[in-house]
């Protein structure tokens, strides 16, 4: 595919692409790869019409319905329940020729985009609760769309819930621009930072309450959260709350160790790569997503295990050297994730759906 292929592309995300979270940012980094590429695309969404741009992103989308906050997976996600968003959904989309659908079963834009005679990508994200298997398993429209889709998943445990039924789902990671990641920053020692949203499964409540272990030991170390906000002072915290682009790069790269204490509901952990690729040391629950992205590259402590995860991140605060190895394994390995070794692979599935048809 290129610019003579002629192949107009629809990428739809079911959540507000001006909120923060891994579905839109690769809808959004996705969408702006493409285009570099010479390829023609739609981006599709609930939300305004127009966001901030930035480096290796585009947020220019088509609004299909006003965003509400509903609870899914332990998260709180920013999706629309308009019915008028069907008939936006269908227009937006009236004239492409392949639809790149991201977490289909979320309501309301999934489901519409669902229901249009156009050949179909179809990419599951979410490492989902249990009861989500019997749904995939027997919701009509879904199971009837699904087995006459290309079906693509983010890692094995998001394409494990997916009935076999289906089809076989190819494993196509996250991506990350590496390079973006890779400043000319110099790195704080005893400088340890978090990223994320402040919902329970990323785990912030678990590191503020390791946060004092840490201290005792190592009095010169502070924390940095991005991604949250809290009125209540503490030693050595700073929370930025939701930070730029550039800026959480710029906290990566000088930030001596990453912490990741997320509880669950992970199906890759693009903040563990983002902070790989800045070259942090970096410590993890031990989640199957997590493993798969950092290998031998970092530290990972049992779910919710608060002593071990302050003794983790107290070793690496202690040992300069053993923190700057692992940080520069980690930013070898994540080359994997790079941008040049994804996107062709998404372009591959536009093919594939276009030759099967609708």
């Amino acid at each position: 595919m290129g610019s003579d292929s002629s192949v107009k592309i629809g990428l739809v995300s079911p959540y507000d692409l001006s909120q923060p979270g891994g579905v839109q940012q690769l809808t959004t980094e996705l969408a702006a790869k493409l285009r570099e590429h010479g390829e023609e695309v739609v981006l599709v969404s609930p939300g305004k019409m127009t966001y901030a741009s930035g480096p290796g992103r585009d947020h220019t989308s088509v609004p299909v319905g006003r965003p509400t906050l509903w609870r899914g997976n332990d998260s709180i996600v920013p999706i629309t329940l308009s019915p008028l968003s069907w008939k936006r959904t269908r227009r937006a989309l009236a004239d492409v020729d392949v639809i790149h659908l991201h977490e289909p079963a979320i309501p309301l834009t999934g489901w519409f985009t669902m229901t249009l005679s156009k050949p179909l990508v179809a990419t599951f994200h979410a490492d989902p609760p249990g009861w989500v298997t019997p749904v995939y398993r027997w919701a009509p429209l879904l199971g009837r769309r699904m087995r006459k889709a290309v079906l693509t998943a983010v890692s094995e445990p998001a394409a494990r819930a997916l009935p076999s039924k289906w089809g076989e789902p190819t494993i196509i990671p996250n991506a990350i621009d590496v390079a973006a990641y890779d400043l000319p920053v110099g790195r704080v020692a005893g400088r340890v930072v978090f990223l994320g949203r402040d919902e329970p499964r990323k785990g912030l409540d678990l590191l503020l309450e390791a946060w004092p272990r840490i201290r005792e030991h190592h009095p010169h170390a502070e924390l940095v959260v991005m991604g949250a906000e809290r009125d209540h002072p503490l030693p050595r915290v700073r929370f930025l709350g939701r930070v730029s682009d550039a800026e959480k790069r710029r906290v990566l790269a000088s930030s001596a160790v990453f912490v990741a204490p997320n509880t669950g509901g992970e199906s890759f952990g693009i903040v563990i790569a983002e902070a790989m690729a800045a070259g942090c040391a970096v410590v993890g629950s031990d989640l199957p997503a997590f493993r798969l992205v950092l290998g031998e590259c970092g530290l990972l402590v049992p779910v919710g295990d608060v002593p071990a995860l302050a003794e983790a991140v107290s070793t690496l605060v202690a040992d300069d050297g053993e923190a700057h190895r692992l940080g520069e394994a980690a930013r070898e390995s994540v080359k994997r994730f790079d941008w040049s070794n994804v996107l062709d692979a998404y372009r591959d599935c536009y093919r594939r759906a276009v030759s099967i048809g609708i």
